[in-house]
């Protein structure tokens, strides 16, 4: 039985949006807000999931995160979007950890 790869997409406290991929999305959240999991959301914390989707390969993820890292900020605005995930407020932001999860695809 092969794993579950997910991609996901984080909202990041200055505003910025980061795409990764994992396994364990609770643990990577978990990781990433630790300040543990990415240089990059280090010094952005706290970071939130807005977006994640599944796939059945680690091949189809790498490719699926390369092509959501290609998009634009607003296509990846679209995409939360297209999730139906609430505003992000400032509020929510500095709470941290909180994981709103986007539509499956």
């Amino acid at each position: 039985m092969s794993k579950i790869w997910m991609v996901y997409l984080l909202w990041c406290r200055d505003g910025s949006l980061y795409a990764g991929i994992t396994t364990d999305l609770d643990r990577r959240l978990a990781a990433h807000n630790a300040g543990t999991a990415s240089r990059y959301t280090r010094s952005r914390l706290p970071v939130v999931v807005v977006h994640s989707e599944t796939h059945s390969s680690h091949s189809l993820a790498l490719k699926r995160e390369a092509a959501v890292k290609r998009l634009t900020r607003q296509q990846k605005l679209d995409l939360v979007a297209a999730g139906r995930i609430p505003q992000l407020s400032a509020e929510k932001l500095s709470a941290g950890g909180t994981r709103a999860r986007g539509a499956a695809g």
